[in-house]
Formats: C-alpha cells, structure tokens, sequence
C-alpha cells in the first residue's frame, strides 16, 4: 500500500504530471514521470504516484486487480524515484489480461525509458 503522502490524489496533479512529464509506453501500460521541482517543492518531499484505469480495460473487478498490482509494484520503486518526483501509471487494456511479472516488467523498462535523457535534436540547415 501507498502512504497517503506518496499518493497523487487531485485531478490537477495528474494533469500536470501528464502534461509535463516525460512519456514512455509499453504494451501494458503508459508511464508519464515528471522530475521538475516547481514552486520550489522542497528535496526532501517524496516521490508520488497515481494510477488510471479507464473502463476499456475491463470492468471494475478488473480494474480493481489491475490497480492493486501497478499499486503494489510501484510502492517497492517508489523510493528509487528523486525526492519530488510524480508519477502516474496508465494502465491499458492488455494490463486485464497480464501476470504480475508481466506488468512489473513492463513498468521498469517504462521507468528506465522515461528516466534517461532526452537526445538532442539534429540541426537542420533550415532549406526544405
């Protein structure tokens, strides 16, 4: 389970974790982390997660075991995240049908992605 300060609870934080952050899809599951700091949040507030499951992954049953498992995987990455960091793990609909392994799997290669530096873009002579 997720201490209720490491949770994102507000739609504005989703959003802005979504809107800000880097992206990085797998099969399962969309990852969008977000490492800014702003409004000077202080280095030692915890990293936060939070997850969505839309209905097109199945029904609530499902959406509910989807949840719990992403919920469980991410608290033991958690602290591995910068202090500040926001999460949000968006689950697709293969996620109804895939083992924990799977899942987990799929989370840390997303994590890996959306951590590593964005490349810089070719220069362009600018004719077309």
């Amino acid at each position: 389970m997720l201490p209720a300060r490491a949770r994102l609870t507000r739609r504005p934080e989703f959003a802005s974790t979504i809107r800000r952050g880097r992206r990085a899809g797998r099969p399962r599951l969309v990852v969008h982390l977000d490492l800014t700091r702003p409004g000077g949040v202080p280095e030692h507030a915890s990293p936060r997660a939070g997850f969505v499951v839309s209905k097109a992954v199945g029904n609530a049953v499902v959406r509910h075991r989807v949840t719990r498992r992403l919920r469980h995987l991410v608290a033991d990455r958690l602290d591995t995240l910068p202090a500040g960091a926001e999460l949000v793990v968006r689950a697709l609909p293969a996620a109804a049908d895939a083992t924990s392994v799977e899942l987990g799997a799929d989370l840390d290669s997303a994590l890996r992605a959306a951590r590593r530096p964005r490349r810089p873009k070719p220069a362009t002579d600018g004719a077309r």
